[in-house]
């Protein structure tokens, strides 16, 4: 699913910017870093909630049309479920044994060096999340403005402002970021089930129209694989979690699965109920499945509520990732001294405020990028994809990097049937990354460019700090 030019950090880079991260005392600020206040299913629910928004309601139509079979279709949702498992399962190991708020950028510190995991806080915070922001809050747009239209630019209009919303809300303090993501992702849940009830058991008003299927020789089961695996993206945000999640290297196991099995359960339901409705050939000829379904079932009253619910959906993604994403900031800022500012917790509000106000301007400046494409969502897709499989591939190869670097340590969690679930893993990120580059446009090249020109901050890393590699294993539960 679910994913700007390089100095647009430098031009936010104001002398007044680190008094933003907090009206508490110097001593205080300095002090603050990561409480331990999310419960496991606080943590589940933010989890679900980056995981179930827009991709749901748009790339049915596109694993159909790469199938040649009603079964196939939902056996690659069933398959695109065991593959996110697998992952899930590599991250528990991870995020156990390492529990820090610097999540995967910790993981990979600790394997392969502060270089490496300088170069993926750089990628995250310029290709990666803020992509996935822009992308997110353009769906979000569109569909506002099906509701309330402002013209040619309506939907980046509505997509920059709720952006801003929601970094305010997030820079305002954890608690209350929480809150709003708990109630939007049960009101998300809630809508989606009704999808599913309306479609499992309700009966079509009208039949579905014929249309010409795709040829059996032109289905592509790997492209559709890439979709199934697009919609399942973002699971790999609770290891940002770990950092403030009580009881982390015992309970983030039990978040990653718990989270992970319910995505897999309501996902496989949504499609089997679109496709009660539609068809195989149905869901390939629409643009808006969950719509369509709803238009024939409920009339336009459905139509309606499931627009509504698609709102909400981007509502609880966008707020999640935005959450989520700052998180590398704070961990990034302790080995790059000219970035430490917006490393900086702030303890009032228990987040990382300057981190969160610097990954919303990029955000921004990608919205605005994207105003000016014909499709704002397609581009921010192809412009992280690569990105974020390479670093996924380090970061699955990382769970035998680190056993074989600390051979002697006791592991709080272990992946199953290990090393046949993290290999399975890896090949699958190393497919996708093939893939990703072959079957996008140019905005994948530019996010790799991108991605080289954050080469040059590894001459400013922080050399008087150790290397993380080096540290001793039992320093990781000080966040």
């Amino acid at each position: 699913m679910n994913s700007p030019s390089q100095h647009s950090t430098d031009s936010l880079a104001l002398p007044t910017a680190p008094r933003v991260s907090s009206p508490t005392s110097r001593s205080e600020t300095a002090s603050a870093k990561p409480v331990s206040t999310l419960s496991v299913f606080d943590a589940v629910i933010i989890m679900v909630g980056i995981v179930i928004g827009i991709g749901i309601f748009r790339t049915p139509s596109i694993v159909a049309a790469n199938v040649n079979s009603e079964w196939a279709f939902i056996m690659v949702w069933v398959a695109g479920g065991l593959v996110t498992l697998m992952g899930a399962l590599c991250y528990a190991e991870l995020s156990a044994a390492h529990p820090h708020a610097g999540g995967e950028y910790h993981f990979l510190s600790r394997a392969y060096g502060r270089p490496v995991a300088m170069l993926f806080g750089w990628a995250r915070g310029t290709v990666i999340q803020t992509g996935a922001i822009a992308g997110v809050a353009f769906v979000l747009g569109d569909y506002v403005s099906q509701l309330f239209p402002l013209g040619r630019y309506g939907p980046a209009l509505y997509a920059a402002l709720a952006v801003m919303l929601f970094t305010g809300i997030n820079v305002i303090g954890t608690a209350q970021s929480k809150t709003l993501q708990v109630v939007v992702t049960l009101i998300e849940i809630g809508a989606l089930a009704a999808v599913i009830l309306f479609g499992l058991f309700g009966s079509p008003a009208e039949t579905a129209p014929a249309t010409p299927t795709a040829p059996t020789e032109t289905a592509a089961l790997g492209v559709a694989m890439i979709f199934v695996l697009l919609t399942f993206g973002g699971w790999n945000e609770a290891a940002y979690l770990t950092g403030e999640l009580k009881d982390a290297p015992r309970n983030i196991a039990k978040v990653l699965v718990a989270g992970t099995l319910i995505l897999v359960i309501l996902y496989v339901l949504a499609n089997v109920a679109l496709l009660s409705i539609l068809g195989l050939d149905g869901l390939r000829s629409s643009d808006a499945v969950a719509a369509d379904m709803m238009r024939r079932v409920a009339g336009g009253t459905g139509e309606i509520v499931v627009t509504l619910a698609i709102i909400v959906a981007a509502v609880s993604t966008l707020n999640a990732t935005i959450f989520t994403g700052a998180r590398v900031f704070y961990a990034m800022a302790q080995d790059l001294s000219v970035m430490r500012w917006m490393g900086v917790w702030n303890g009032r509000g228990k987040t990382p405020a300057n981190g969160q106000l610097v990954q919303g301007a990029i955000a921004l400046t990608l919205i605005a990028m994207g105003a000016v494409t014909r499709d704002g969502f397609k581009a921010m897709v192809d412009y992280t994809a690569p990105v974020f499989w390479g670093f996924l591939l380090l970061i699955g190869l990382a769970v035998f990097v680190l056993r074989w670097r600390h051979p002697g340590r006791e592991l709080p969690y272990r992946v199953p049937l290990y090393p046949i679930t993290p290999i399975v893993f890896c090949l699958t990120c190393l497919y996708m990354l093939y893939a990703s580059t072959l079957h996008t446009g140019a905005a994948a090249w530019v996010g790799i460019a991108v991605l080289a020109a954050g080469t040059p901050l590894l001459l400013l890393r922080n050399k008087a700090v150790e290397p993380t590699v080096a540290a001793d294993p039992s320093d990781d539960n000080a966040h």
